[in-house]
């Protein structure tokens, strides 16, 4: 019997669920109350849901389909799986974009897909969903397109002309790994479609002689996605991988997706779940290589190549170097004082600006949300000197977390 729209929307959105890269930022900005069609790329009346794991989920994030010809191990959409099977066609989420934006539950739509027939007919039938929302229903909001790695150039092309994003799942960090669990897709092929996408948006970018206006290429850039605790690839192999994309790639974003482990799977992978606290020190991590100026083997070298569960990257690295501080507010330059834990881009900013006009006091980076509980053993501020408590035994004991007794089974 076929299902109903509903049962197949039941079981393609949760078998989405498993990939994490859906942020709408990035992008520019579009409102149809200016241009006239229907949407908009900006949060205004637009209703946020939430995964159980506490994952934003605002977008109509789905799949085409959860048929697929491979059968990488990780999946649980993969060809020798027994999970319920459905379908949409490229019409039908057409229809449930549009309906669910009216009802202002979403602000634009995921979509990705298991592989059927071919890379390129899936890739296809994708690029039609796309294409039907921007030309013949006018629809702004936000498209971010899951790409398939061996699909044709031009599909790929056409995809960036009404996606705001794209994006190519790296899957595992290593090839080793790619190899082992996945031995149909080829690591050399994903990287060459990441490089043929990101020569694209470049050229894009660069002005012609006839007008100033660049042309609209997937504004949000790609992106890419890595998942976690697999293949036993460790924190620092996971995060110079993620280097390597970002400089390589010019990649707006790597996402990681803690593994979950699936029905009947393979006995190489894990039984149990990697703490969902690890993706989040991984973040935190990718953060300060990106924005603060550290390199990868600053923040894992100390650790034996994985992150510290209790405390962020950032702390931890400030207590395993506690000979450059404390650091001087009124004195240090920008790059110091984003070492500080505590202090962000944005309250690195403020202080630089402030001091202009006096000298700063604990109090006067309190006014400026500080929290003097973490920063005040590592600075000296007018009035302040941390009286040597970087040099104190159990310094890291102030900041761990309290223990907690477990709760009975």
């Amino acid at each position: 019997m076929k299902k109903s729209l509903q049962q197949r929307l039941a079981i393609l959105s949760d078998a989405a669920k498993y990939d994490a890269s859906c942020a709408s930022s990035g992008t520019v900005k579009r409102d149809s109350a200016r241009t006239g069609g229907l949407g908009s790329t900006e949060g205004a009346g637009i209703c946020h849901a939430y995964a159980p794991d506490g994952r934003c989920i605002s977008l109509l994030k789905i799949l085409l389909t959860n048929f697929c010809i491979f059968d990488c191990a990780y999946c649980i959409n993969r060809s020798s799986s027994n999970v319920e099977r459905a379908r949409f066609t490229p019409e039908e989420v057409v229809w449930l974009t549009l309906e669910f934006y009216r009802r202002n539950y979403i602000e634009g739509l995921f979509l990705s897909s298991g592989i059927i027939r071919s890379p390129d007919h899936t890739m296809g039938e994708m690029v039609r969903v796309a294409r039907d929302l921007r030309t013949v229903h006018g629809f702004r909001g936000y498209i971010h397109l899951k790409s398939i790695p061996d699909a044709a150039p031009e599909l790929i092309e056409e995809a960036g002309l009404y996606a705001d994003r794209l994006s190519l799942n790296i899957e595992l960090p290593t090839d080793a790994g790619l190899g082992r669990f996945a031995p149909e897709k080829r690591p050399e092929g994903i990287r060459r479609a990441m490089g043929e996408l990101r020569r694209k948006i470049e050229a894009a970018d660069d002005p012609t002689l006839q007008t100033k206006r660049r042309k609209r290429f997937v504004p949000g850039g790609q992106s890419t996605q890595m998942i976690v605790g697999a293949d036993g690839a460790d924190d620092a192999t996971i995060l110079k991988t993620s280097a390597r994309l970002y400089s390589g790639y010019g990649l707006k974003r790597v996402y990681y997706s803690a593994f979950s482990p699936i029905p009947d799977a393979s006995r190489a992978l894990p039984l149990i779940k990697p703490p969902l606290v690890r993706e989040h020190r991984l973040y935190q991590a990718d953060w300060l290589y990106r924005f603060y100026g550290f390199g990868v083997e600053e923040i894992t070298g100390a650790t034996g190549g994985m992150l510290d569960l209790d405390m962020d990257p950032k702390l931890a690295w400030a207590l395993a170097n506690r000979q450059d501080f404390p650091v001087d507010v009124n004195r240090a330059e920008r790059e110091r004082l984003l070492r500080v834990p505590g202090l962000g881009t944005k309250t690195v900013t403020s202080i630089l600006s402030s001091r202009r006009f006096r000298r700063l006091r604990l109090e006067d980076l309190a006014r400026l949300g500080v929290s003097l509980r973490k920063v005040r053993a590592f600075i000296e501020a007018e009035g302040w000197v941390p009286l040597r408590l970087a040099d104190r035994a159990d310094l890291k004991a102030l900041f761990a977390p309290k223990p907690e007794q477990l709760s009975l089974l």
